[in-house]
């Protein structure tokens, strides 16, 4: 099992260039990938979105993608002398036509858009992806060592939270049988009262007894409950992607207690579910971070 949380960090360098990828990635219920590459190597976007594509089932993926020369000192300033000449012929042009003299300062030329710039390490897409393709493995890899671990620790904490769950269950079961019995001794109870002559074989009080039996019978939701935590346990054990499978067997489990909570009129068995649906929720809100 993986969370859907982690990050991952992977250098290369390959002939005289470094290049670095940096993938952070949080929960979603889709897959979305937002790649961020230096403008010369945009065509790359496909390859890398494939690459994490492969390792990543679910989950916002942010992946940052840098290239730069390895030499240190290696970015270069450079400065545009055939513009720098136009701002001073500029300036001197402005002098003439004003009959004031213009100067022009260094700081005006640090100012003067496209005068200076800083060169960046020029390479070709096909020539960048052998570094990028080597970074991006080991990105990943962390990427996923770091999913994997988080993915860990969510599954002790839902498995200890589902055996909790299991236990209440478990009461309920045993509880079960008493809804009838005491049903019937209220009945018996409220009919005395009413100065009602009871006899307990006639056949309308057998029939009435009968039909609340029907109705409060749990049984059913009570196999299906356990079917669905064997279930939930096998995805816990897996190491497939089930983040989807569990949220909605999560929301099968919810929608069995509130059945078993509105069929058994039973106060111990409904302090049971209130305990099972904390714990479920809790499990729910971990569910919503597994891939």
């Amino acid at each position: 099992m993986k969370s859907m949380t982690g990050f991952g960090r992977g250098e290369a360098t390959v002939d005289g260039l470094k290049f670095r990828v940096e993938i952070t990635s949080v929960n979603r219920k889709q897959t979305d990938i937002v790649i961020n590459l230096p403008r010369p190597l945009s065509q790359l976007d496909t390859k890398v979105r494939e690459k994490v594509n492969a390792a990543v089932a679910r989950g916002r993926v942010n992946v940052f993608i840098a290239c730069e020369s390895a030499s240190d000192g290696a970015n270069v300033l450079k400065v545009d002398e055939a513009l720098v000449r136009q701002y001073h012929e500029a300036m001197k042009s402005l002098s003439a036509t004003f009959g004031t003299e213009f100067v022009l300062q260094a700081s005006d030329l640090l100012r003067a858009p496209g005068v200076m710039s800083i060169s960046e390490a020029e390479v070709s897409p096909e020539a960048a992806w052998t570094g990028i393709e080597l970074a991006l493995a080991t990105a990943l890899d962390e990427l996923v060592v770091a999913r994997s671990k988080e993915g860990e620790h969510l599954r002790k904490d839902m498995l200890a939270r589902l055996e909790t769950v299991k236990s209440e269950v478990a009461s309920v079961r045993e509880h079960a049988p008493e809804v009838v019995v005491h049903y019937r001794t209220n009945l018996q109870r409220r009919l005395e009262e009413a100065g009602i002559p009871v006899d307990l074989s006639d056949e309308r009080i057998v029939r009435e007894i009968g039909l609340f039996a029907d109705r409060c019978d749990i049984s059913e939701e009570l196999t299906r409950l356990e079917h669905h935590f064997t279930q939930f346990s096998e995805f816990l054990e897996g190491s497939e992607p089930t983040g989807r499978a569990m949220d909605f067997l999560s929301q099968e489990l919810n929608r069995e207690l509130n059945t078993i909570g509105s069929k058994a009129n039973n106060a111990k068995i409904a302090q049971h579910i209130v305990n099972c649906k904390s714990e479920l929720e809790k499990i729910r809100e971990q569910v919503q971070n597994v891939e």
